[in-house]
């Protein structure tokens, strides 16, 4: 049955007809604090839905403060794990929340941040393994943010690391894993290929245009991937509306760059 109620909740933060889906993350507000587009969360929260997004992501602030039913509907997915960057080790990623306790507020998915190659990475694997089990018991899907950091990774975006933590995320149960792009297509569709579960790019720091951030998830859409989760490239673009109507193009529709890119004009 729980798998009933997985499919379900994944057509809340994913399109039915294309498999794909677009994400803009807000959970940025707990490690950075109330960062430039992100001071009012409910008016970016409207911004996006106008756009199209699929989903919003962020912590329990988000549908306490942010999260409002407006106009176009759009899914939920609260974030079960944070840090701060005054924490001693902000890659260390701790449990804030719990599946049942995102469950009765509402949510239609749940996530986590896993960073391997941190030297508390088992603990938030142990983490995301217990995760997944709750998940799997109340039928909540679960998206896996997969990220390779630490000392023995020399790139954050080398294609073995990434195919690495995305096929951990997949094994231990993630429904959607988010992760890195690579660089270019060749690179990411081995990404995809060796990962089970659908995968979802992130979106980075700020890009120097927002030109680049449509070829690279063109790229990637191309390569594959099921979408992406974006967000200071979103809700810190000139016009966010405008932007996720371009990713829209892109993802759902599978426009080219020099086409979408006329969505932000």
């Amino acid at each position: 049955m729980s798998q009933i109620g997985k499919a379900i909740r994944l057509e809340r933060i994913m399109s039915r007809e294309t498999r794909k889906t677009i994400i803009v993350p807000m959970d940025h507000g707990v490690t950075l604090g109330p960062i430039p587009g992100l001071v009012d969360m409910q008016d970016m929260v409207n911004k996006v839905a106008e756009g199209g997004a699929n989903a919003v992501l962020g912590h329990i602030g988000l549908p306490l403060y942010g999260h409002r039913r407006y106009g176009r509907d759009i899914g939920l997915i609260l974030h079960l794990m944070g840090s701060s960057k005054l924490s001693p080790n902000p890659d260390n990623k701790v449990t804030v929340m719990t599946v049942e306790e995102a469950l009765i507020i509402g949510a239609d998915a749940v996530s986590v941040h896993i960073n391997i190659g941190d030297e508390n990475d088992s603990e938030m694997m142990k983490i995301l393994g217990d995760v997944s089990r709750q998940c799997m018991k109340w039928g909540l899907p679960l998206v896996a943010m997969m990220y390779p950091r630490g000392k023995k990774v020399k790139s954050e975006h080398d294609v073995e690391a990434v195919k690495l933590v995305a096929r951990i995320g997949a094994e231990l149960g993630a429904d959607i894993v988010k992760t890195n792009y690579t660089g270019d297509i060749d690179s990411f569709k081995e990404v995809v290929e060796g990962c089970p579960a659908p995968v979802v790019i992130a979106g980075g720091p700020k890009a120097e245009t927002q030109e680049d951030v449509l070829q690279m998830v063109w790229e990637a859409i191309q390569a594959g991937s099921a979408g992406v989760s974006i967000g200071r490239n979103v809700f810190q673009a000139p016009d966010p509306t405008k932007m996720v109507r371009a990713l829209h193009r892109i993802v759902h529709e599978r426009w080219d760059v020099d086409e979408a890119k006329k969505e932000l004009g």
